[in-house]
């Protein structure tokens, strides 16, 4: 599996429990440490908790291991860190205070739909 089958496969599982939002941005020409970010928006901190949790299991049955897992719901913004691919989880504010996509606006990104 690619990198990018990878974080397409990451996105769906997102997609399907009702992340909103959800960019893949190929950041392999301007990265050392990753080719891909999932960034993906919660509705909720709770949610927020879930989407990880079905991300680290997606990556497991598809058999990654994540490096690790950062943050909690409560402080709105979980990384999971799956070495070629991050994953980003936000609650709606945190994104936009962080502005990832805009931050790395000069890599292909790409608007992830079902």
């Amino acid at each position: 599996m690619t990198n990018r089958e990878l974080a397409l496969e990451l996105a769906k599982v997102l997609s399907d429990k009702k992340a909103i939002d959800i960019t893949l941005i190929n950041i392999a020409e301007k990265s050392s440490f990753a080719d891909y970010f999932v960034n993906a928006t919660a509705g909720s901190e709770r949610q927020l908790g879930t989407l990880a949790n079905e991300v680290e299991d997606k990556m497991a049955e598809l058999g990654f291991i994540p490096k690790s897992s950062e943050g909690r719901p409560e402080t709105g913004w979980i990384l999971v860190d799956g070495g070629d691919v991050v994953i980003n989880i936000f609650t709606r504010d945190v994104r936009d205070r962080y502005s990832l996509d805009k931050i790395w606006s000069d890599c292909d990104i790409e608007t992830y739909e079902d």
